[in-house]
């Protein structure tokens, strides 16, 4: 099956270089499931349930979040009535929402998707390995799932890798999300899970990870507060990676990275 995710939506410019882009990108690619890191879609901090829809209404499967998943309050309620909508897996066994789930591609294969969150200058939040553990401990990859993805929202390349390391050859790839910077390790490692450390954003690279210049830079030069970080409003370049497994084992066979608009130099895969 053919899998797309997309990384860090970020504000308006996210949204619209999403919504400009993936027309073109699913009728090139024609994937069976689509995927796309939600947390920063409204204006910079969390989502909203409007953006969700918007995002399912253009072809998106399955939304995930991250640290700043309840940064809009209104998330809170709508989250338990929406399975598609994903938080870390390792927030408190009472936090709302799913961490997991499994999901009907268009193709009928089975996709199980989870987001565990990272420790490393982060929140300090229940182990991912733990968790992320006890969520497959009941799925097998070519056999109760057809294809998994777990992505690991976490500041750290190091921990980012030591995730990928540890589920390798039990899932069919694992990838990252928070930095907003796309790294250039995307690769399938020895057991067949497909790995990169960071999808990078949907956003305007002219900014700090996605933030206007003015405000971001004078909060490392000052050190005191200063205006409200605000998203910068230039032509986004999509990043995400395209992803191709095995019908009967799960394996990845195929993992390509996706850039396409605004400043970054283009890749498609062919």
């Amino acid at each position: 099956m053919k899998l797309m995710y997309f990384g860090d939506v970020m504000g308006k410019s996210g949204r619209s270089g999403l919504e400009q882009n993936l027309p073109m990108l699913l009728e090139k690619l024609s994937p069976d499931f689509v995927m796309v890191n939600g947390e920063n879609a409204a204006h910079g901090f969390g989502i909203t349930e409007k953006i969700c829809n918007q995002f399912f209404d253009l072809g998106v499967d399955v939304i995930t979040t991250g640290n700043h998943a309840w940064d809009q309050r209104e998330i809170i309620n709508y989250i338990d009535d929406e399975p598609r909508l994903l938080r870390p897996l390792n927030y408190p066994e009472l936090t709302p929402g799913q961490g997991a789930g499994l999901f009907e591609a268009r193709n009928g294969a089975k996709v199980f998707v989870a987001q565990i969150m990272g420790r490393l200058f982060m929140d300090s939040l229940d182990d991912p390995f733990v968790a992320i553990d006890k969520a497959l401990k009941k799925h097998t990859l070519g056999e109760t799932m057809d294809c998994a993805v777990v992505d690991i929202h976490a500041e750290a390349t190091s921990e980012k890798m030591a995730v990928g390391q540890y589920l390798t050859g039990r899932v069919s790839m694992v990838v990252g999300t928070h930095s907003h910077i796309p790294t250039a390790d995307a690769q399938i490692l020895p057991d067949g899970t497909a790995y990169q450390t960071d999808l990078g954003m949907c956003g305007d690279y002219d900014s700090v990870i996605g933030m206007k210049l003015g405000a971001a830079i004078g909060r490392f030069m000052k050190k005191m507060p200063s205006e409200r970080l605000s998203p910068a409003e230039g032509e986004a370049t999509v990043c995400g990676v395209y992803l191709e497994t095995d019908d009967a084992t799960g394996q990845a066979t195929r993992m390509e990275p996706i850039r396409v608009g605004g400043r970054l130099a283009e890749q498609l895969p062919s």
